[in-house]
């Protein structure tokens, strides 16, 4: 991503992350590394969130018992052997949420949702939730993580967006991890999704040599080992390949 970053002429100081650096794979250390030094803004997620105050679970909001819970277990433990203390201090300074302006739209950026950092907020999601929050928000648009699935809604006269994840596919059956560009335009706003190609082969040889066989899995075939989390639609969407069309907005 870094390097799609330079290659598209985006400096670290345009970039947000919306959280959850070390989750799910191999390399939680070193990604973590990667992000500090490359200097770009990022939201506290849950993660960061449980690794600062070294809490015994990821606090993603899993039911327990459920497979992703269970699942759950592996990883963050392996990430939290893996975390030193002064990245643990920095995930502990993290903020909640960042707000930023383009033309007349104020942006806020969270992890889950504007009041609770590990709700998940899907494309499903019933519109009269998300109205709530963004009402909470104090802003136009709401650009939020935690979910996994890349999109965007127009609610209103207010947006949803999310981003999608860089690290893990978005369970559509593809390598691929997903970003998000926001452009101003002449008339408003113009926000596009793209896929980030890379050769999963790597992350998925480091994540089975972990002991994370499920997730190494998903990497290369881009299914998620458990839908646990997902709503009904989403979940018959598993294997489709996304297409996401860009939103353009102006109020």
């Amino acid at each position: 991503m870094r390097s799609k970053a330079a290659e598209l002429g985006i400096c670290a100081g345009h970039i947000i992350c919306t959280g959850d650096l070390a989750a799910y794979c191999a390399e939680p250390r070193q990604t973590v590394e990667l992000i500090r030094d490359w200097g770009i803004h990022v939201v506290m997620g849950n993660c960061e969130q449980s690794l600062a105050l070294e809490k015994p679970d990821c606090g993603c909001g899993f039911d327990e018992g459920s497979a992703c819970s269970v699942l759950s277990i592996g990883w963050y433990q392996y990430a939290n052997q893996a975390i030193d203390l002064d990245s643990r201090r920095w995930m502990g300074d993290l903020p909640r949420s960042i707000t930023f302006q383009i033309k007349d739209y104020r942006f806020r950026v969270v992890h889950g949702s504007v009041t609770s950092i590990n709700q998940f907020v899907f494309p499903s999601t019933p519109t009269d939730i998300k109205s709530r929050q963004i009402k909470r928000a104090d802003a136009e648009v709401v650009i939020g993580g935690h979910s996994g699935i890349p999109f965007g809604q127009l609610i209103e006269d207010k947006i949803w967006l999310n981003a999608g994840v860089i690290g893990l596919p978005a369970n559509d059956g593809t390598s691929d991890g997903w970003y998000m560009l926001l452009e101003p335009v002449d008339d408003g706003c113009l926000a596009s999704w793209h896929r980030l190609q890379y050769d999963a082969r790597i992350s998925h040889g480091s994540t089975l040599a972990a002991g994370m066989s499920e997730y190494a899995q998903a990497l290369t075939d881009g299914l998620w080992p458990s839908m646990d989390i997902l709503p009904v639609d989403e979940r018959a969407n598993q294997g489709r390949r996304l297409d996401i069309a860009p939103l353009h907005f102006g109020f």
